[in-house]
């Protein structure tokens, strides 16, 4: 039986197929052509990315780079990045480019007027998990954090680091910050195995109590910590 999460009061404180460039794709085939003949309906997300980022770089075609964007980082996650000089760097992309990305997902947010998790409430690890589970066919370990507030609704989704976790890196400034700017009272930190084992490593172990303790002292609860693969789940026990 799955224990629902419990907010505490602390209000005192590509797989490696071929990409074609597209200088080689058809006429008709290309981003733009396409848009016109079939509307942005008819083009993928890749190809719609890839006109939003207009060109590539000496090294990497517009479509290739597109391509490899949204496979290493995640739609879902991709959508909720806010800092361009952290895609950038994380994903190994020009400046300009992330600003480019953040603006039109920014756009769309304001257009749209809602932004999509802000409708989801998660109260146990299997809410969690449907909620992240495209986590699980990403090629590269990534953490992220889910915040929430006293209803159990998320106000915030943010990709916090990319590549294997340990403690150096995973540090609690990086954890708790959007929570404070997000006035989150809650945090879930959820990270992939690519390998598909789901059991935890002795880091993943000890960045959890490093966690869950320097919430404590934030004022800020660490619900749970999901390690996430393509078939299932694994919570780690933030009590023990």
């Amino acid at each position: 039986m799955l224990m629902p999460y419990r907010v505490n009061d602390n209000s005192l404180v590509l797989d490696n197929q071929y990409i074609l460039r597209v200088r080689d794709l058809p006429q008709e085939e290309k981003p733009r052509e396409k848009m016109l003949h079939s509307g942005p309906q008819g083009l993928s997300v890749h190809e719609l990315l890839a006109i939003v980022m207009n060109v590539g770089t000496k090294k990497e075609d517009v479509m290739s780079m597109s391509v490899r964007l949204l496979k290493e980082y995640g739609a879902k996650s991709i959508i909720s990045q806010t800092d361009p000089r952290k895609l950038s760097s994380e994903l190994n992309i020009p400046f300009v480019k992330a600003c480019q990305i953040i603006a039109c997902f920014e756009l769309g947010r304001r257009f749209f007027q809602k932004i999509p998790h802000a409708l989801v409430i998660v109260r146990n690890a299997k809410e969690t998990y449907e909620y992240l589970k495209d986590m699980g066919s990403l090629p590269k370990e990534q953490l992220r954090g889910i915040y929430l507030n006293s209803h159990y609704r998320i106000v915030h989704d943010e990709v916090i680091s990319l590549g294997s976790l340990n403690a150096n890196m995973v540090h609690p400034r990086e954890v708790f910050k959007p929570a404070l700017d997000y006035s989150a009272v809650a945090v879930i930190i959820a990270h992939n195995h690519p390998s598909g084992v789901a059991k935890p490593s002795s880091a993943d172990i000890e960045i959890t109590k490093q966690l869950v303790q320097a919430g404590k002292i934030l004022g800020v609860d660490l619900l749970d910590h999901l390690i996430i693969t393509n078939k299932q789940f694994v919570s780690i026990d933030i009590n023990h």
